[in-house]
């Protein structure tokens, strides 16, 4: 079996529904995952938009997630340290935690949920940004799964 994120609010490719967005509650989506790699200590994830104007823009930074954990619930705290040690990260808009869906405009972007597995617990501290988080991930990436939902107004 292959490493592999789903959400279980939208399938890979489909709309990300109102809810998780600003335009809703905007609260962080479900994801789940299955058949980590072995060896896998700890779990990384970025929510990014290429498709947003200028720059991708982040909406979601998390590190240390522990090694056994197979999910993440419907809206994490946003706060510097979430439930079990979950450490967040800084979003583009300069806040911690989970950033809904906002396209500008009438526009439709992609919103990708990549999951790292790591063969270490990474030395984050609190609202490190995606730059931080990449490098502190290298050398140490086991394997890597994603999910991709769209959005647009």
């Amino acid at each position: 079996m292959a490493f592999k994120i789903e959400s279980l609010s939208f399938k890979n490719g489909d709309m990300i529904p109102k809810k998780y967005t600003c335009d809703g509650e905007e609260v962080s989506p479900p994801l789940k995952w299955t058949d980590a790699p072995p060896g896998t200590k700890s779990f990384a994830l970025v929510c990014d938009d290429p498709d947003a104007p200028m720059i991708t823009w982040i909406h979601w930074v998390i590190c240390l997630i522990p090694g056994g954990t197979s999910e993440l619930i419907e809206g994490v705290a946003r706060k510097d340290v979430a439930d079990s040690g979950i450490v967040q990260g800084m979003n583009s808009g300069r806040k911690t935690g989970y950033s809904g869906p906002c396209p500008p405009g009438r526009s439709r972007h992609r919103y990708f949920f990549r999951l790292y597995a790591l063969d270490a617990e990474l030395a984050l501290r609190p609202r490190a940004t995606r730059h931080d988080l990449d490098k502190a991930m290298r050398g140490h990436v086991l394997g890597q799964a994603e999910v991709m939902g769209v959005y647009g107004r």
